[in-house]
């Protein structure tokens, strides 16, 4: 995978092991999620090996990854941090606002973060991440600390690569799913 000296691919490690088993997922008919490109306008090309030397972006991108899973919309974004919190400066406005988006035609949103530090990986719920987000807003802690991960949503990671994701994707559905009937409609 190509690297460009820009702040986008920080999280590459993760987005190549999600890509694996976002493939793996497709194979076996369970999803199918895909890789959203951030619309790039190149100004340098170096001739010699066709690759872009210098490049802006478009626009503002919206989440990693979009797709489906057993006929749920899906979206989510892949964070990596090498703290033992997920700083919320590494989340922009209009993701949490396409989420809201997305929530509110009652898909699912969410993050998938990996904490280096601990080899651990986790899917955080858009209604967790909003409520941080807020807080932060009103000038409370500017970070997602681990604790507040629930274990229930820990990913397991396989020795090839693997990132069984879908089980908590499950789990929110199902809790999503629960929560919307004692509420009786939409989040």
């Amino acid at each position: 995978m190509s690297h460009w000296n820009s702040r986008g691919l920080r999280g590459s490690s993760l987005e190549e092991n999600i890509n694996f088993t976002n493939e793996k997922y497709r194979q076996r008919g369970l999803a199918l999620f895909q890789k959203v490109p951030t619309p790039i306008t190149p100004v340098k090309i170096n001739q010699e090996n066709k690759t872009i030397t210098l490049a802006y972006f478009e626009k503002q991108s919206t989440v990693d990854y979009i797709g489906v899973a057993q006929g749920v919309p899906v979206c989510f974004d892949a964070k990596e941090t090498s703290h033992k919190h997920l700083p919320l400066q590494n989340i922009h406005q209009h993701q949490i606002e396409f989420m809201a988006d997305f929530r509110a035609q009652r898909g699912l949103a969410f993050l998938l973060v990996h904490f280096t530090a601990l080899e651990a990986y986790f899917l955080l719920p858009f209604e967790i991440l909003k409520q941080f987000w807020e807080e932060a807003e009103k000038g409370g802690r500017k970070s997602i600390p681990v604790e507040a991960f629930a274990e229930k949503y820990r990913i397991q990671k396989t020795g090839n690569g693997l990132l069984h994701y879908l089980e908590a994707v499950s789990l929110y559905l199902e809790e999503t799913e629960e929560k919307e009937r004692k509420e009786g409609g939409l989040c």
